[in-house]
């Protein structure tokens, strides 16, 4: 039987990669887009998630009491991962932190684990430029804790991102579990074959169509 890792990607190239063109959160224009939340929201998908992201933590010893990122992306990579942990029976907490600061009751940004000391483990679902792991980084040590790993589920590998995590992890290490090529070339390599070449142009571009269903679509607009 496939590992939980080679499930979770093999869930992410089906469920969550498309082909197509794309507006990114960071400004930028692309020819796919990932949608983690598709795969780490679904039943089987979050206990892989759960499942992956555990034994990574350990694979690299970061020996975190929690584990927490930026709402909502990380929402269901911590919850996933916190619920495997326990049954494990070595708990590792939750935590969410808010874009911004509560205007009301305590105030906090810091929501569900935040006792201190404590080692933590940062997480996100897609890394591109890096934005939002980097708010998660920076608010928790504002809090207090200790930054023991940071880990994404893909890395875009575009944007600087990857540098831009580094700088601001550092010390800690930062890891991707994939790449988007990785995602891209397991998505390519499932996908089913097309009904049947046409002599036609892309209903989208001017790219030679490879298939007529449910339209007229070339190689990177097939899946639309």
């Amino acid at each position: 039987m496939a590992s939980a890792r080679e499930q979770l990607l093999q869930m992410l190239a089906a469920k969550s990669f498309r082909l197509g063109n794309f507006k990114l959160s960071s400004g930028g224009t692309s020819d796919y887009y990932i949608d983690c939340r598709l795969t780490t929201l679904d039943a089987n998908g979050a206990r892989l998630t759960g499942e992956t992201v555990l034994q990574e933590i350990h694979r690299r010893d970061w020996r975190a009491d929690a584990i927490g990122g930026l709402t909502m992306g990380a929402d269901p990579i911590v919850v996933a991962t916190s619920v495997i942990s326990s049954q494990h029976g070595k708990p590792i907490h939750g935590f969410l932190v808010r874009k911004a600061e509560k205007a009301h009751g305590t105030g906090q940004r810091i929501e569900g684990f935040r006792d201190k000391p404590a080692r933590v483990v940062i997480v996100d679902d897609v890394c591109t430029t890096g934005a939002s792991t980097i708010q998660a980084i920076e608010a928790a040590r504002e809090h207090g804790f200790e930054i023991a790993g940071v880990l994404c589920l893909v890395e875009r590998e575009e944007a600087g991102g990857r540098a831009n995590v580094e700088k601001a992890a550092a010390p800690a290490q930062f890891v991707a579990l994939f790449t988007a090529s990785d995602v891209r070339a397991a998505h390519v390599r499932n996908a089913p074959p097309p009904i049947f070449a046409v002599s036609a142009k892309c209903d989208f571009c001017e790219r030679p169509a490879v298939t007529n269903m449910p339209g007229n679509r070339c190689e990177v607009h097939r899946s639309i």
